[in-house]
């Protein structure tokens, strides 16, 4: 399909806003925990995100039941890992980490999908590019983690909280070499209705029946929907433009981020996090050109 300049510009704007999306959610995420905890605010966030995502459905007059028996398999794995694993464990790190540190550890993202696409699949081979953007992206992750030199030098790499993110980034990863194997098929909003679903199912009947169910502040519901928004925007923009402009496009997010951290939480950043940021974003456009494959994860 030929993209339009109408299109383009319509898929710009539409992942510019998922981004901005994004940079929100950490920081609604830790308002939150001022008066509940990870668990409470991660189930509403699956309930307001998965409706959001619904409503998006029923307006494009898209039924998301009409799947094959081959893709539910990979429609479960996606949901689990997505969301089940990843999303919990991404929540859980906003507890014990900065927000620098969440979303630019979870921007390490295509790094992992190269990596895992080369290995897993034996798609097209690293080129300098890969080998470049991977390089600095490992440095920019190792500069966030140990946020100065004498950590650097004292070989402090991180915390507890950065492995969760990293954990979950891996788990990000997996599900989107999967979703360009087995569910390139499927409509992208169907796909994402799925994400939600089944560990969406899973965890609200936990919750119910372990602590039962409550929205003590705002900011939980603003997550979810926020979450969902973004998820709509990311998915309109795949649709009108190329998945390493995707990738280019969603630097922005810890730009984001990072300002609403500092004006709103006040969590500053060091020079060296700094300049972590800047070989991320150095990393990902070197990856870039090479496309990959577009991920489904968080962020």
């Amino acid at each position: 399909m030929t993209i339009t300049l109408k299109n383009k510009t319509a898929g710009v704007l539409s992942i510019l806003a998922a981004s901005v999306m994004w940079g929100i959610e950490p920081i609604l995420a830790k308002l939150s925990y001022q008066t509940t905890d990870y668990l409470g605010t991660f189930a509403t966030r699956i309930i307001f995100c998965f409706s959001v995502v619904t409503v998006y459905l029923l307006l494009r007059g898209k039924n998301p039941f009409v799947i094959s028996r081959r893709q539910f398999p990979w429609l479960v794995y996606l949901s689990l890992a997505a969301t089940l694993f990843a999303d919990l464990m991404y929540t859980y790190a906003l507890t014990r980490v900065p927000v620098i540190n969440a979303v630019l550890i979870g921007h390490m993202q295509p790094l992992f999908i190269v990596v895992m696409g080369f290995i897993v699949l034996r798609s097209d081979r690293l080129t300098v590019y890969d080998y470049a953007g991977i390089a600095a992206m490992i440095c920019a992750g190792v500069l966030v983690t140990t946020k100065s030199i004498p950590n650097l030098l004292a070989l402090k790499f991180g915390s507890v909280g950065d492995a969760f993110v990293l954990a979950a980034t891996v788990a990000w990863a997996t599900t989107a070499i999967a979703t360009r194997k087995y569910l390139r098929e499927l409509d992208a909003g169907v796909v994402a209705f799925y994400r939600f679903l089944f560990a969406g199912v899973l965890f609200i009947l936990y919750i119910i029946l372990m602590r039962g169910l409550r929205i003590v502040n705002p900011y939980q519901v603003m997550l979810g929907i926020v979450i969902g928004i973004g998820t709509v925007f990311y998915y309109e923009g795949l649709k009108r433009i190329k998945a390493a402009q995707v990738a280019a496009l969603e630097l922005s997010t810890p730009f984001f981020a990072t300002v609403l951290g500092i004006l709103v939480l006040r969590e500053y950043i060091t020079l060296m996090q700094g300049i972590g940021l800047l070989l991320l974003v150095i990393g990902i456009l070197l990856l870039s050109k090479k496309e990959i494959p577009e991920p489904h994860g968080e962020l």
